[in-house]
């Protein structure tokens, strides 16, 4: 079809020459409705990462499409690119009933995870019309049998087409009956701290090891969490830091609760416990991800601390205040999509640098390959190293 998507742009996530706003998936998914030609309030939309589906079948004339997006970037693309194009007549939706109600045709970019993917099947065959068809798709190097187990749970036939400029669609037809409980959030207890996880959160209701690490670190960990955290004095490597400073004051200059921000928070995993162990803490969660957003609210919900933890949907913290924070606790991704690739943490770091105060505290767990602390003393401050081992690494920066 003659639509301009190489017009169209992959902001306020990272750019890069390397990562495009489109791509060969995406084109075949939107030849399959143009041979087809349902009207468009029959078409939801699941995973259109920049808005190359939706807003190439908005304006081939397809109205009413209904589109989720998990990522908050990615939604924030979609209104970019439609606004320069000009184009309208599309609505965005959470993966709810709202989504797809009466669907007919659901169109999906595969998602990393089987998790994500068991969830969105099981939605589309819980709330869609009974006629409906499931065309999914995905890069043929990252497409894998167990994608098509996973959609046979919920679909009679699960059917691979024969690859097209290294993609393949995935079509799946006649809904199976549903459980009376969805498969998701799930939820699971580690020594005092229960996480609860939808299927796109990563780790799913795991404690990631990366995590783990840091709330060690900041003697945080499951069993053991406690405001008296030692190490705050000598030489940090020696012994967990003190995550409670007390440079945190009013405006009369007496002591105050710390302002906390769990930044790309996950499950909730590093609020939730920090909120635990510290009682008069404000604390902040964020993430640029639906699924991890409901999963912390969840998390906070089910350890007794969703009074004292926000979580918003949000990109790299862009709704907080300047400089209002005296903690921040990072976990990076190294990757976006399936690419790898670091600037998502340095876009990250840079956020923690708006959101603290100075002299404010940057707690940051990372693979000790990536070597990140000349970054992070560039962008944020004196960077000091509190731990490493051969697979991760946890340092502290202070706000200059």
């Amino acid at each position: 079809m003659d639509f301009p998507f190489s017009r169209l742009r992959r902001r306020p996530d990272v750019e890069a020459d390397n990562l495009q706003a489109h791509d060969a998936t995406d084109v075949l998914l939107v030849d399959r409705v143009l041979s087809l030609g349902p009207v468009g309030a029959e078409i939801a939309v699941i995973g259109d990462d920049y808005g190359a589906i939706t807003l190439a079948l908005t304006a081939a004339g397809f109205d009413g499409i209904r589109v989720h997006q998990d990522l908050a970037t990615g939604r924030r693309a979609l209104a970019r690119n439609a606004d320069e194009l000009g184009l309208a007549g599309f609505a965005a939706h959470e993966l709810d009933a709202s989504l797809l109600s009466g669907a007919r045709l659901v169109l999906l970019q595969l998602p990393k995870s089987l998790a994500e993917l068991e969830e969105i099947a099981d939605a589309v065959a819980r709330w869609a019309a009974r006629d409906v068809v499931l065309v999914a798709g995905g890069r043929v190097k990252h497409m894998t049998v167990a994608q098509n187990e996973v959609l046979g749970r919920s679909f009679e036939h699960v059917q691979a087409e024969r690859a097209e400029r290294k993609s393949r669609l995935v079509v799946a037809t006649e809904p199976k009956e549903v459980p009376v409980e969805p498969p998701f959030p799930v939820r699971a207890d580690h020594d005092g701290l229960t996480l609860v996880a939808h299927g796109g959160a990563f780790a799913g209701a795991r404690l990631d090891i990366g995590t783990r690490v840091l709330l060690d670190v900041l003697a945080l960990g499951p069993s053991r969490l406690r405001t008296d955290a030692p190490g705050s004095a000598g030489n940090p490597s020696d012994g967990p830091a003190d995550a409670h400073p007390s440079g945190a004051t009013d405006g009369a200059g007496t002591s105050a609760a710390p302002i906390v921000v769990d930044l790309g928070c996950g499950t909730g995993a590093l609020a939730v416990s920090y909120a635990l162990a510290h009682p008069d803490a404000r604390v902040s969660a964020t993430d640029r991800s639906a699924a991890a957003v409901a999963s912390a609210r969840a998390t906070a919900v089910a350890n007794g601390v969703a009074d004292r933890v926000t979580v918003t949907h949000d990109d790299a913290g862009s709704a907080l205040p300047d400089a209002g924070a005296d903690i921040v606790l990072l976990n990076p991704p190294f990757h976006l999509g399936t690419s790898v690739h670091t600037g998502a943490a340095t876009r990250l770091f840079d956020a923690a640098a708006r959101l603290l105060r100075p002299g404010g505290e940057l707690f940051t767990v990372y693979n000790s390959s990536l070597g990140y602390r000349a970054e992070l003393t560039r962008l944020v401050g004196a960077t000091e190293q509190l731990h490493r081992t051969a697979k991760f690494t946890v340092t502290r920066s202070i706000r200059r």
